[in-house]
């Protein structure tokens, strides 16, 4: 599997590999960089396609004659398709058409008992979520006030209408997380070792049901794999450069000091408020698997080594992609280099050491001996997980400043990453 080779068993060749000596020598301008953007862009979101068709597949076989090995395959196919669309977050920041479309893919976290059953005895719900419970796959009807909501038919487009139910963003009905809510089911360990274990018989229909209405089950998982293929759809085409009047056409024809602004805005916004923030000192100041990214599965690990190549891959101009192929291209290295080659260095080490520190919450979970996760990690008195994400944490908040010096020699001197309201 693509999730647990390359970059993330071998950063340090990878490090040496990523970045093309020749890019450095052709002195590119300042369009140019851009415009290898929005190809890097176009790239990522084609293999965050292909990959969510791999699991589509996946789950229509699996659902075609449930399994306990069918459900593994499923599962798998998740993650593979986690590895590129991680990649893809550092375009969401500075570009509006990502930002205003990613919630529907990827908000998180969300309130579980809104999709199906879910055992209360360990359900945290967001405090006065109408939808916390509303259990949807159940029901074929939902009560909002005096309005009645019918949600017999269990379409993309229903699922599409139902995030944020009530006002609540803890209702998240569709996406990378609710698919992976159904494929594991809860994460009733906590911070203990172990993720979601939902029995392949809650997909059976007839007789052999677990968990109640298993064919709305099945129909809640087809309508939900589909609309995330609709969505990436929508995406590609934003950055296709065959497409006429789409974003990249838009992006392109901004001045490139503005299209430069975003690409840098949205590596430090990542990089500090969302990733060092929102993902990794949110979870740990709480102690809490709530606030874990891909909670159910405790893929977690994975997501943030790959948020973290992402912003690497917009600095460097490299890209590999899911079939093994690499793009590349000038990224904002190579135009740093005729700036100030020492910040150029010193920045592209800075997001080595970021990554190394990344790659430890990675081999910290996948170690064969006493594994820790990130739910495990973030465990209060785990001194040594502390240790581990507050590295990280550092290592990312000086990433940002790094990347904000490269912005300044750039002629930005204005960039303001996103914080997220987070004191660093």
């Amino acid at each position: 599997m693509f999730f647990k080779s390359r970059c993330v068993v071998a950063l340090s060749v990878c490090a040496a590999s990523l970045f093309s000596a020749q890019t450095l020598a052709e002195k590119p301008s300042a369009e140019s960089v851009v415009q290898h953007y929005s190809d890097l862009a176009h790239a990522i979101y084609e293999d965050s396609l292909l990959t969510a068709q791999q699991l589509q597949v996946a789950i229509d076989e699996f659902l075609s004659k449930p399994s306990a090995e069918g459900l593994l395959s499923a599962k798998a196919a998740w993650k593979a398709a986690r590895v590129p669309y991680q990649q893809s977050e550092v375009f969401r920041f500075g570009n509006p058409v990502v930002d205003d479309w990613e919630g529907q893919l990827n908000a998180w976290p969300l309130d579980e008992g809104l999709i199906d059953y879910v055992e209360q005895g360990s359900y945290q719900a967001e405090l006065g979520n109408v939808g916390a419970n509303a259990n949807i796959i159940a029901n074929t009807s939902l009560q909002l006030g005096a309005n009645t909501l019918d949600t017999q038919k269990l379409t993309p487009e229903l699922l599409a209408s139902l995030n944020e139910l009530g006002g609540s963003e803890a209702n998240v009905a569709t996406g990378y997380h609710a698919i992976e809510f159904l494929l594991w089911g809860q994460d009733l360990n906590g911070t203990a070792p172990g993720a979601g274990s939902r029995p392949f018989t809650d997909f059976i229909a007839g007789d052999a049901c677990t968990g109640g209405a298993c064919e709305r089950r099945r129909e809640y998982l087809r309508a939900s794999s589909q609309l995330l293929i609709d969505d990436l759809q929508y995406m590609v085409k934003q950055w296709d450069k065959t497409v006429a009047d789409n974003y990249r056409a838009e992006l392109l024809a901004m001045s490139a000091k503005r299209g430069l602004s975003r690409m840098l805005f949205g590596m430090g916004s990542l990089s500090l408020g969302e990733l060092a923030g929102e993902r990794l000192k949110v979870a740990l100041e709480a102690n809490s698997p709530e606030d874990e990214h891909d909670c159910f599965s405790d893929n977690t690990h994975y997501s943030h080594f790959y948020n973290g190549l992402g912003i690497r891959n917009v600095y460097t101009g490299e890209y590999q992609r899911s079939d093994g192929r690499r793009l590349s291209g000038p990224g904002i290295m190579a135009l740093l280099v005729t700036k100030d080659e020492t910040l150029a260095n010193n920045v592209l080490s800075s997001m080595n050491k970021s990554q190394a520190s990344l790659q430890k919450l990675v081999d910290s979970a996948e170690r064969k001996d006493s594994p820790e996760a990130f739910d495990q990690l973030i465990a209060e008195g785990n001194t040594r997980g502390a240790k581990l994400i507050n590295a990280s944490i550092q290592d990312l908040v000086a990433q940002t400043q790094q990347i904000e010096l490269a912005a300044k020699s750039l002629g930005i001197d204005n960039l303001n990453p996103d914080n997220a309201d987070h004191d660093f």
